[in-house]
């Protein structure tokens, strides 16, 4: 199977589910790409990938996951809500912790399957059900699990 280039791609192929490259296959990777329609691509149960970091120290405070209407409200309000696999329901971080998020800045990756908030977390200024201000407190060492600030 030989495979077509797309112009100014760096180099990237771009195919179709069939495998095939078309014009129609790389327009839509344009758009998808370089447009400027937000059009989240979610899996298979409906869900993207949600970074959150700190918006003044850069720090990764957690990753959920998001629905279409958890995305939407995040928009519509300014402030973060994921999605729960485990309990199966929306869920607006803070609501009974304290720890609301406010949004600073939302960007969606090149091929729109993930987000990354930047938050401004208020309450404690802690991200975790733990208790920690991060839920990436833990360092793998060797195999095992060490706390790290």
């Amino acid at each position: 199977m030989q495979a077509a280039w797309r112009s100014g791609d760096a180099g990237r192929r771009v195919r179709d589910k069939h495998g095939m490259t078309s014009p129609a296959t790389i327009a839509a990777a344009n758009a998808l790409e370089q447009g400027k329609a937000l059009t989240p691509r979610y899996d298979a149960n409906g869900l993207i990938a949600a970074v959150t970091t700190h918006a003044e120290t850069g720090e990764v405070l957690m990753l959920a996951w998001m629905n279409a209407e958890a995305l939407a409200k995040t928009l519509s309000t300014g402030e973060a809500h994921y999605f729960s696999r485990s309990r199966n329901e929306l869920w607006h971080k803070g609501a009974t912790s304290g720890q609301v998020q406010v949004i600073e800045e939302m960007r969606i990756d090149c091929d729109q399957d993930a987000v990354w908030l930047k938050v401004w977390p208020q309450g404690d200024g802690g991200a975790c059900h733990t208790g920690q201000r991060s839920c990436f407190y833990r360092v793998i060492e060797g195999g095992k699990l060490a706390m790290r600030p």
